[in-house]
């Protein structure tokens, strides 16, 4: 893990510490420090230690396959995502904003697997998912199957703020799309020559295990494409970002283009508030991992569970569903999540995740492996 990093994580897990405890030893002075906290020039407690965190995916992502040139292209931008986010809450700007610059400066790189960078479906498609949520509301929107929207986390945000619903899919989300003037493109905007390969690639692996004889003893049929559909090479893409503002308020957003080879409409985590995305007025989280095992141990809202009724601290949460919960029942991926305090936890069970951290000064800390 990167110095500036490390630095960050260990003075917020200080400053934990630091709080005030609030209590008294006596009748006389409880009442004292009542009087003292309703005066209105006076401060009951800190202000909470804003800041963001963003994650690019989690997966097989080995350090002998990243080529130099790719690596720093991958951590320039995540840095501009950071950035981005954060210039927003550095003038005292929301979270819910932070949290959508942030995510649309990954949805428009191609190294990412989320809007121009997708991958593509078994019938040669890409199909975007996103979700965003407010915890200070609890109002959330997500949608599901797009083909044309340029940066589905801005469409999630229109479904959050301008309809009565928290889920639109397919060409119904479109037409809502067009309503609210949000950017359309051509298909053909999402087109990349690595994810098209990618594609052939996971095609050609499927065909030569269909037309190879099962063992003796095993089940007869082929193996289903979901469970690794891109072989070796599979990288769970999805990104997204957690933020907390100078007002207190939390949230959470998360895009992707899904798996690779995918079929029958197959939707993950991502839009499904509490599997991949969550945020209430303690926790907020972002995921990115093997869809189907985070939809069904409800990954994010476990996390903000376990510090609400177990009153867990954030990081301790976040490993005891990601490192035991997830590694015990099979499902590969990571989370980022952040608490009402500004507190950062980014753990993982693959072999690489990348991610980044901006709190209040300024010092972007981005990494992607075991570091």
């Amino acid at each position: 893990m990167p110095a500036p990093l490390r630095r960050a994580l260990s003075a917020a897990a200080l400053a934990a510490l630091l709080l005030p405890l609030g209590c008294s030893t006596s009748l006389t002075t409880r009442r004292e420090d009542e009087k003292r906290m309703s005066s209105s020039d006076d401060v009951s407690k800190p202000a909470p230690r804003w800041g963001i965190v963003i994650h690019g995916g989690a997966g097989v992502i080995k350090r002998e396959s990243l080529s130099p040139e790719r690596e720093a292209a991958v951590r320039a931008v995540l840095a501009e995502s950071l950035q981005a986010g954060h210039s927003i809450l550095a003038k005292g700007g929301s979270s819910l904003d932070a949290v959508t610059a942030a995510v649309r400066v990954m949805e428009d790189s191609p190294l990412f697997n989320a809007g121009k960078g997708a991958v593509f479906t078994h019938d040669g498609k890409n199909e975007l998912d996103a979700a965003i949520m407010n915890g200070r509301t609890r109002e959330a929107g997500s949608v599901a199957g797009l083909h044309h929207v340029k940066n589905p986390i801005v469409l999630a945000r229109a479904v959050m703020e301008k309809s009565p619903h928290v889920m639109m899919i397919g060409a119904g989300a479109e037409e809502f799309a067009k309503q609210q003037g949000v950017e359309l493109v051509d298909p053909g905007y999402f087109y990349t020559e690595e994810r098209w390969q990618s594609l052939q690639r996971a095609l050609e692996a499927e065909k030569k295990q269909q037309q190879t004889p099962p063992e003796q003893g095993q089940p007869q049929g082929p193996q289903t494409f979901w469970e690794h559909p891109a072989g070796q090479e599979h990288k769970f893409g999805t990104v997204g970002a957690v933020a907390l503002d100078q007002s207190g308020n939390l949230a959470a957003g998360t895009s992707t283009g899904g798996m690779t080879n995918k079929r029958f409409g197959r939707v993950g985590d991502v839009p499904v508030i509490g599997a991949g995305t969550y945020a209430n007025e303690r926790c907020a989280v972002s995921a990115t991992g093997h869809g189907e095992y985070f939809i069904r141990y409800t990954v994010a809202r476990d996390i903000c569970s376990r510090m609400e009724y177990l009153d867990l601290p954030l990081l301790e949460s976040a490993n005891q569903v990601v490192l035991d919960v997830l590694v015990k029942a099979g499902g590969e991926g990571g989370v980022i999540a952040m608490d009402a305090q500004g507190n950062v936890a980014m753990p993982f069970n693959s072999s690489g995740m990348y991610r980044g951290y901006m709190g209040p000064d300024g010092v972007a800390a981005v990494a992607i492996f075991k570091e």
